[in-house]
């Protein structure tokens, strides 16, 4: 028994090592770049082949062989990634999510090299560098990570990218030569995944797909040692691997046994599952969601009439044997899914390939006892659109590179657990059903299936849900404060992205007449991601061209040149277009015209006289406003000549700043709605921000916050909107703690916000902007709120029909405005509502929001600008140090 432990321990050592040189050099990549490398372990079997070619095939001597791949190749792999794909990316300022979908192209890329170069096959012939003693890899482990930690430590190399890490642009205007560090970054990292596949590939199955996923998996030591430490990465590798060798000398009985086997030999795969779910997410919420697209015009109908007929043609000119085209629309449908997800709601989806191989699996159980085919399917979907539930529900609070973690370790845990397990896939078949055995027969079924699946995602797209999800996708923090309950439309996209994956799915599997787990393999997955976002997301034209693209290259004689094509592509997305987006356009309705008409102008902002009130004096039926809506105009109310609001002393834009030069308030002072109690919030490492914090705001007053940079006003701001929640102390609406209300609950409470930076939806015109407001805000289903909030705002002409990208910076502050204004809130929240505008357009603002004071509205302004502040605010509070002090 000591024997075996022993020899278990050694085995884990081994698999730790690899593991462990993995965890190094992704953590150094990530630190000197920023960038999570996905393809590490693609340019790990890229080493592996080339060590096999020098030696085996070339007749290289080993020594000479391993040095011209570890110095030469593998270094050199990462310096041209580094100069063609990544530095591009980070001059070009792109966020973390662009990064991460370069290398997802490079990975499919390297793959799809390996292909064309090797063959798909596996390889039993690679040389072996250091022999079969553990102790060996084991002390080049440990003297690596030795040297690392000690050229970081003690090196000025060391000190420069110390200083990259802790801020980049700081580290630049110092004289370091950050492009330098990040080029030594990608080379070491590209050293250490040549190491690790040359001392793999003689143990593993060497083939351009095992080889990279097997990698992947060990993401998690990564991920375990929050891509910062290496002594936690090696520790963590070293552990995950002597316990999962010391777990196969179980044997467990019973109807979980098989399960149980199946962890215990992947215990990388539930440890890449376990940290990217439980630990804190590597990124943060912001520029970490995929770009909105360049383009949001409708193809012409000249396009889809020729697409229609070029999927038709199979049926009449092609022969009885259309096992090519039969694969093509079920593989749209899986692709449709990606559309949901990633391109309308901007996630980085990576485990849609997960949940068609259920669709497929499910489909055959049915029908294997006793289900009709087609009933089969239509039982399987709803069965993975629980398991979407059920695995979108701990990942929805995920962004960016976190939440490609976790749908990357979903999909590699189905893969390894269920679709590759004899336990779940032993003897399984999969027919078609009655009646549309004949080739011509399923491709019509599949073809009214996919119509069918394209007009229900049209729909959505068009719809509010579709514009919620873009308003997602485009900026998340703004969609939440428009109303946008964001946890639920996450979910709603990953569960219909999965019951669309199965429908696929289990039509994939239809057409060829059986099961293959390999068909729905997570590097398939990535390749379907890839070719998504390279034609373009957000596109319908895009499943169906991927597709295409996909079968008909792969069924030639060259395999691997899709994955080459798509994978090069998405490495450069930084600088080429999405495919679809150079298609001609249709116009319809002047949807998207830039340039037409005149464009509007500050003196636009000014409502007309009779147009002050953005809230109707009553409801369509002559009832009185809802309850908890702001109290009726008041003609004249504030109004200067020809019924223009103004504030007070008839100046458009005051002198002097100062309470003393603030507009009267007619009457008492009212009963305040919101308030803020002895609010504290201290930041992690200690920092106060908010010291006991007192605030009240009352209807019909502009109150304004002032004071230096980081007296704390913005944070004050967000605990009162909801984006932050207070360590102690209490906020209240109306006399109800609100404290643990989110952000998008507070919106349909009446309280609505702005950013400071400009939080507006690019790819959604401006009318569908101010739509979302109305539709997700205090009072909804009003669609007149809609055109009140456009003519308030001088939105009404046909600046409304423009896309939100490219508009001027005062025009989208309007725009953001207009949007909070059609929701009907009784309280606006206005941080640094002039950052950007001149001096007339801040005139206009000014003039605007005492009309809306006067509405009957509670307006809290934080902004810079004196003069502004002075014209507006019936009360000034001045915060310094986290504290109001008048």
């Amino acid at each position: 028994m000591a024997s075996l432990t022993y020899e278990l321990t050694l085995a884990g050592l081994a698999v730790g090592s690899a593991a462990a040189l993995t965890g190094i050099g992704l953590v150094v990549t990530y630190r000197a770049t920023g960038v999570l490398n996905l393809a590490h372990g693609a340019v790990a079997m890229i080493c592996a082949y080339v060590l096999r070619q020098l030696v085996v095939v070339e007749g290289w001597p080993l020594p000479l062989g391993a040095l011209v791949t570890l110095l030469v190749v593998a270094p050199g792999v990462g310096v041209v990634l580094d100069r063609a794909v990544f530095r591009p990316l980070a001059h070009r300022g792109a966020n973390p999510a662009q990064a991460l979908v370069a290398s997802i192209g490079v990975f499919v890329l390297l793959v799809g090299t390996a292909v064309l170069l090797w063959g798909p096959g596996a390889r039993d012939d690679v040389p072996v560098l250091l022999g079969d003693d553990p102790w060996a890899q084991l002390g080049a482990v440990v003297a690596l990570a030795c040297l690392v930690g000690a050229v970081t430590r003690w090196t000025r190399f060391g000190r420069e990218l110390r200083a990259v890490i802790d801020n980049r642009p700081l580290a630049v205007l110092s004289g370091i030569d950050a492009d330098r560090v990040a080029a030594a970054g990608w080379a070491f990292g590209s050293f250490t995944a040549g190491l690790t596949g040359v001392l793999l590939a003689p143990y593993v199955r060497l083939d351009p797909y095992g080889m990279p996923l097997l990698v992947l998996e060990v993401v998690a030591v990564a991920v375990i040692a929050r891509m910062r430490s290496l002594p936690v990465a090696v520790v963590a590798a070293l552990a995950i691997g002597v316990a999962q060798a010391q777990l196969t000398r179980l044997h467990p009985e019973g109807w979980a046994g098989p399960l149980l086997q199946a962890v215990g030999a992947n215990l990388f795969v539930v440890a890449l599952l376990v940290s990217a779910l439980v630990l804190p997410g590597i990124g943060g919420k912001g520029r970490d969601a995929l770009p909105p697209p360049v383009r949001s015009e409708p193809l012409p109908g000249g396009v889809w009439l020729v697409v229609g007929v070029l999927f038709l043609l199979p049926l009449g000119f092609a022969g009885p044997d259309l096992h090519t085209a039969i694969q093509v629309p079920a593989l749209s449908v899986i692709l449709l899914s990606l559309v949901v997800v990633a391109g309308r709601g901007g996630q980085i989806a990576l485990g849609q390939a997960a949940y068609a191989g259920l669709g497929a699996l499910f489909t055959a159980l049915l029908a294997a006892g006793g289900v009709p085919t087609l009933a089969a399917l239509g039982l399987a979907v709803p069965l993975v659109a629980a398991v979407g539930l059920l695995t979108g529900w701990p990942a929805i609070r995920r962004h960016g590179l976190a939440l490609a973690l976790v749908t990357l370790a979903t999909g590699v845990a189905v893969s390894r657990f269920v679709l590759t397990q004899p336990y779940a896939t032993a003897g399984v078949s999969l027919g078609r059903p009655a009646g549309f055995t004949d080739d011509r027969a399923f491709y019509a079924l599949e073809l009214l299936v996919l119509a069918g699946c394209l007009a229900l995602v049209a729909a959505l797209r068009r719809g509010r849900t579709g514009r919620a999800l873009a308003a997602l996708r485009d900026h998340e923090p703004g969609a939440e404060a428009a109303g946008v309950a964001v946890p639920g439309l996450k979910l709603l996209a990953f569960v219909l992205g999965a019951a669309l994956a199965a429908l696929g799915g289990g039509l994939l599997g239809m057409g060829l007449r059986a099961f293959d787990p390999e068909a729905y393999d997570p590097v398939r997955g990535l390749l379907w991601f890839a070719a998504v976002l390279v034609l373009g997301a957000d596109s319908l034209l895009t499943p169906l061209a991927a597709a295409a693209l996909l079968t008909t290259l792969d069924a030639g004689s060259h395999a691997g040149a899709a994955a080459a094509a798509l994978g090069l592509l998405a490495a450069l997305t930084a600088r080429v277009p999405p495919l679809t987006a150079l298609l001609p356009r249709a116009r319809p309705g002047g949807r998207g015209r830039r340039g037409r008409g005149r464009p509007p102008t500050p003196d636009d902002v000014v409502p007309p006289a009779g147009t002050v009130s953005v809230h109707p004096r009553s409801g369509a039926d002559g009832a009185a406003p809802p309850a908890g809506g702001p109290a009726p105009p008041v003609p004249g109310r504030a109004g200067g000549p020809g019924g223009r609001p103004r504030p007070a002393g008839g100046r458009t834009r005051p002198r002097a700043a100062g309470p003393a030069t603030a507009p009267a308030l007619p009457g008492g002072t009212p009963a305040p709605r919101l308030r803020a109690d002895a609010v504290t919030l201290t930041y992690p490492g200690g920092v106060t921000a908010l010291d006991g914090v007192t605030l009240a705001l009352a209807p019909s007053r502009v109150t304004a916050l002032v004071g230096p940079n980081g007296a704390g006003k913005s944070t004050l701001f967000d605990c009162l909107a909801g984006t932050l929640r207070p360590r102690r102390g209490s906020i209240t609406l109306d006399g109800t703690d609100i404290t643990g209300r989110s952000a998008h609950a507070r919106t349909r409470l009446g309280i609505a916000r702005t950013f400071q930076r400009l939080a507006v939806f690019p790819s959604l015109t401006v009318e569908e902007n101010v739509r979302l407001g109305e539709e997700q805000g205090h009072v909804r289903r009003d669609p007149a709120a809609v055109e009140r909030s456009l003519r308030l705002l001088g939105l009404a002409g046909p600046v409304r029909h423009e896309t939100a990208a490219d508009l001027p910076t005062g025009t989208l502050r309007r725009v953001e405005l207009a949007r909070a204004l059609a929701g009907q809130p009784h309280t606006l929240l206005l941080d640094e509502p002039a950052a950007g505008l001149d001096a007339a357009e801040t005139a206009a603002l000014a003039r605007i929001l005492a009309a809306l004071a006067a509405d009957g509205l509670t307006v809290l302004v934080v902004e810079h600008d004196p003069d502004l502040v002075a014209g507006i605010a019936h009360t000034v509070h001045i915060m310094e140090g986290g504290r109001i002090v008048s």
